[in-house]
């Protein structure tokens, strides 16, 4: 099968970096060029590890890696942890769920009614890159930048972390293998999840310290200065 050419990608699957590099070009001066060909350059490696990703054939992490994307659709792969938290893991794990679902809310609606709509950068061609058909998840009809899916899960396994870090810890593991696993499957490119990652993470950390500052979070007491059991405050 025919690989596409990097060179050739339409200009609405052109990178976000490229692009603050074509606006800065036309800025001009010597400080804002060289920076721009930075920027261009990183274009050039999102593109090129998306197609190395594409050709390289790995069949026995094609299937799990399917599943695992599509698992992570509509944030269920989430949302299914955050219930089992609320169900088994007593009032601390009732408020790690809380916390990483109203995370999931916040990000996602940053991410798709904000962001997205103002880079319109194009979904790959992942028949010209000669991804593998045993690996195609559903094309999404949205734009590809930034990913939602790894925004959504660095969200969640952020925001559970500030109760409990070990958990927490291990959803970030989870949520990396849900990020590139979208580049896997060929719906997004590496640049996608980077910078969803980057977003979703912050916007969890942001939603569980507010948290901590609403009056009802359900923390238990701590003792005064004087031995005796106070509301916290």
């Amino acid at each position: 099968m025919a690989k596409q050419d990097p060179a050739r990608e339409p200009a609405g699957a052109k990178a976000v970096a490229e692009r603050l590099a074509d606006w800065l070009a036309q800025l001009g001066g010597p400080v804002r060029r060289e920076v721009a060909e930075g920027l261009r350059e990183l274009g050039a490696m999102d593109q090129a590890i998306y197609s190395a990703v594409a050709s390289t054939p790995t069949p026995s992490l094609d299937k799990p890696l399917r599943r695992l994307s599509n698992a992570a659709n509509n944030s269920r792969l989430w949302l299914a942890i955050a219930a089992g938290l609320a169900v088994t893991g007593g009032p601390a794990g009732r408020r790690a769920a809380v916390r990483g679902t109203l995370a999931i809310g916040v990000t996602s609606a940053l991410i798709n009614l904000n962001v997205k709509s103002f880079w319109s950068r194009q979904r790959p061609d992942r028949v010209g890159a000669g991804v593998p058909e045993q690996r195609n998840v559903r094309m999404p009809t949205s734009t590809s930048f930034p990913s939602g899916h790894a925004a959504s899960g660095f969200a969640f396994a952020s925001a559970i972390g500030r109760e409990q870090p070990w958990l927490g810890l291990a959803l970030r593991f989870l949520a990396a293998a849900v990020a590139y696993s979208r580049v896997h499957t060929g719906v997004h490119y590496p640049g996608d999840i980077v910078v969803g990652s980057l977003i979703g993470a912050s916007t969890g950390q942001a939603v569980a310290g507010l948290m901590d500052h609403l009056p009802l979070t359900g923390r238990p007491s701590r003792p005064d200065p004087d031995g005796a059991v106070g509301a916290e405050r």
